[in-house]
């Protein structure tokens, strides 16, 4: 098994990637909100560090928060979701649409 972390920064994507979860069978997930380290930090104590400042200028200024999700799925099952949420969101690698990586669980209790 695995968790897979999606930090979302295309916030109106994701009932869309819900209702696709639910297409392929994933019925459980949470949802947290959250911020990014530049974001939190603030542009007044970015200016002075070079990195930071190239970093500050590919935030979209209208989501100063995103979601992030986290679901716990079979291995067979994390190509399915993040086939699911690439056909949502678009290519991850451009700035400002997401993150998305797994973690493998060594234990888990409570899963219907």
């Amino acid at each position: 098994m695995q968790v897979l972390v999606l930090i979302l920064n295309k916030v109106e994507c994701m009932e869309d990637i819900l209702k696709g979860f639910i297409d392929v069978g994933i019925k459980g997930a949470t949802i947290v909100d959250s911020m990014g380290m530049v974001k939190a930090l603030g542009e007044d104590n970015l200016d002075n560090i070079p990195l930071f400042g190239s970093i500050k200028m590919l935030i979209n200024e209208s989501y100063p928060y995103n979601k992030t999700i986290f679901v716990v799925l079979k291995d067979d099952q994390v190509p399915e979701a993040i086939d699911v949420i690439k056909s949502k969101v678009g290519d991850l690698s451009k700035p400002g649409v997401g993150i998305v990586f797994t973690l493998p669980i060594s234990y888990v209790e409570g899963l219907a």
